[in-house]
């Protein structure tokens, strides 16, 4: 297999919430096999961060602040971009949060919140990014689900819900999108060590209940979700679409 399949050479690549964590970490490897990265967060201050310390190890990238969960502002940003002449090829919808509660103490706002930054901001996104590709004849969408997409935990229930629709828009956006030239896929991480996680992973009971569940018996790496982003972005998964590739150690296939 030639290694110009995953050539992101003259590819644009947007990531929402890529100024750190699992979103940091694809903007990395695909900037590192040759595309543009638009990086995206809500707070400007660590957006120029990351974007300076990119552009310092030598890579093609701009920042556009905007909050996913705000329509206007993703339209806006998209039409921004359009001014500038950028023309995204790829988009990985990433940018996502958590909020843990019982179900019956859980504020309707507190869902709302949830289900508006994980799954409607992953719709609108989309949307955008699409009606820019199909014109085009072309397009990647890379939605990042959870094992939280076929799995329950007590206690997440607004994630788990958010993220078991990013199964399913996955799969609708394939169906819809597919005649247009863009495929959608998903990416469904396991328990990874980022920032946000750090609570858990200094959790003892929760830090070896992951590593015990687990049949690698450890928390993954974001650099370790990669591989699967740079594949699912590249020509060489040309005729993959509405599937969802779980990178979790092998925790949604045990018992």
């Amino acid at each position: 297999m030639s290694p110009k399949l995953f050539d992101l050479s003259g590819k644009t690549a947007l990531i929402t919430g890529s100024s750190r964590g699992l979103g940091r970490a694809m903007a990395e490897g695909m900037a590192a096999c040759g595309a543009r990265i638009v990086l995206n967060g809500a707070n400007e201050g660590r957006l120029a961060t990351a974007v300076q310390e990119m552009k310092s190890a030598g890579h093609d990238v701009i920042g556009i602040p905007f909050d996913v969960a705000d329509e206007a502002a993703v339209i806006a940003a998209f039409e921004a971009l359009d001014a500038q002449g950028v023309a995204v090829d790829i988009l990985v919808n990433n940018a996502g949060i958590q909020f843990r509660k019982p179900m019956l103490e859980l504020d309707t706002a507190d869902w709302q919140r949830v289900i508006d930054v994980n799954l409607t901001a992953a719709f609108v996104t989309a949307r955008e990014a699409a009606r820019r590709m199909a014109p085009r004849g072309t397009g990647k969408v890379i939605n990042i689900g959870s094992l939280l997409s076929k799995l329950g935990r007590a206690t997440v229930t607004p994630y788990a819900a958010a993220k078991g629709g990013i199964l399913m828009l996955t799969r609708n956006m394939a169906a819809e999108w597919g005649a247009l030239g863009i495929q959608a896929n998903a990416i469904g991480p396991g328990y990874m060590a980022t920032e946000m996680n750090t609570p858990l992973i200094e959790d003892e009971d929760f830090d070896a209940w992951v590593k015990g569940r687990t049949p690698m018996g450890r928390w993954g790496q974001p650099d370790e979700l990669v591989g699967t982003a740079i594949y699912l972005a590249s020509d060489a998964s040309n005729y993959v679409t509405g599937q969802i590739i779980y990178v979790d150690g092998g925790m949604s296939v045990v018992l």
